[in-house]
């Protein structure tokens, strides 16, 4: 039996792939390369040594979904697949509402049919909104503050209500705070499209010579040197988590939502610091005004990860500015490297066989 890996290309999917398919499990995997890449994939197969099925299909299609499930033993699904750009989630909600929601909607109806009924959901603490108190617990208030986060909250009800109406469903909910780093092998990593969204690969982008500088939104807010404090998570103890909660279901029934977080929360100008000691390059910056929306403090409590998923992260914040150099400098055009120039086959098939599996 097999793990349906949703959005298995993408940066936090591809490396729960490698975890999983390390671990002795079976692996397909659905992405519609919207916003990730098939090179990712081959390098899968080339960290593990092991094959698996890759279909092209897009979450809304619902018949191409109905096609994975026919032709796999599917016993659990990870379902990473989203739009993930607060941003543009702001300017285009409709986009954002119906990628996210129906087709998570879609996913849950096909699982249904086919008496699939273990999911891991890729959550995020923007559920949260603006924590009333930090470190934040999972009973804290649950108020999303944008599109992208509304999403988040409005597929966690969604699965309780599910949950509700059928408890044969066993579901756990993953709260990512923030995910960064890379594969300590430098194959596998975060290739944001356009301009990045998030502090990571800026700096990385800055360090590289790709961007100028960085942009520090506020240096004023009440910490220990006046930027705002997350907590940062390297990408590889996530992918971990995902296992943990993985077997986690498969011995609990119900639906239970966890924190992924370190508990530690850093600056901004922390993070710089680091990422300068691990890149023996100088990160130049310009203060900006505040950005509508953002906090001084936000990091997780992760003890009900740590006591009932048996999960705690490890890694460092020297380890995930390490891992997210070697990545960046390894890859300067992300996946476009010269090296990759060949594309998976993937990408080259006609969208009216799409929902052909590709054995990689």
């Amino acid at each position: 039996m097999a793990v349906l890996v949703t959005g298995g290309a993408g940066y936090i999917g591809s490396h729960a792939c490698v975890e999983l398919l390390l671990s002795g499990r079976d692996v397909v995997v659905l992405d519609n390369f919207s916003n990730s890449s098939p090179v990712a994939l081959k390098r899968i197969k080339d960290l593990t040594g092991k094959s698996f099925r890759v279909y092209n299909v897009d979450l809304l299609d619902k018949a191409g979904l109905e096609h994975v499930f026919s032709e796999n033993d599917i016993e659990a699904v990870l379902h990473f697949a989203g739009l993930k750009a607060v941003g543009e989630s702001v300017s285009v909600p409709l986009k954002y509402y119906r990628n996210n929601v129906i087709g998570t909607v879609y996913l849950c109806e096909v699982m249904q049919q086919y008496g699939v009924k273990r999911m891991v959901f890729s959550s995020s603490a923007t559920v949260y909104g603006v924590a009333e108190n930090v470190p934040i617990t999972e009973d804290s208030r649950l108020t999303a503050i944008n599109p992208y986060g509304r999403t988040k909250l409005m597929i966690e009800e969604l699965l309780h209500d599910i949950y509700q109406a059928d408890d044969e469903w066993r579901i756990a909910v993953l709260r990512y705070f923030n995910p960064v780093g890379a594969h300590s092998s430098g194959k596998i990593g975060e290739d944001p499209k356009g301009t990045p969204n998030n502090l990571m690969p800026y700096i990385a982008q800055v360090a590289a010579g790709k961007r100028p500088q960085l942009s520090v939104f506020g240096a004023n807010y009440p910490t220990k040197d006046g930027t705002g404090i997350r907590d940062y998570i390297h990408v590889v103890d996530l992918a971990l988590a995902h296992l943990k909660a993985l077997e986690y279901i498969q011995a609990h029934a119900g639906i239970e939502a966890f924190n992924i977080g370190t508990g530690v929360g850093y600056s901004v100008l922390e993070m710089i610091n680091a990422f300068e000691q691990a890149s023996g390059k100088t990160i130049p910056y310009i203060v900006s005004e505040r950005r509508n929306g953002d906090v001084a403090l936000c990091y997780a409590n992760p003890d009900k990860a740590r006591s009932r998923l048996k999960w705690q992260a490890k890694r460092d914040i020297h380890a995930m500015c390490e891992d997210t150099w070697r990545w960046q400098s390894n890859n300067p055009n992300g996946y476009q490297s010269v090296s990759d120039s060949r594309q998976a086959p993937i990408e080259k098939e006609s969208p009216l066989v799409k929902t052909a599996a590709f054995l990689l």
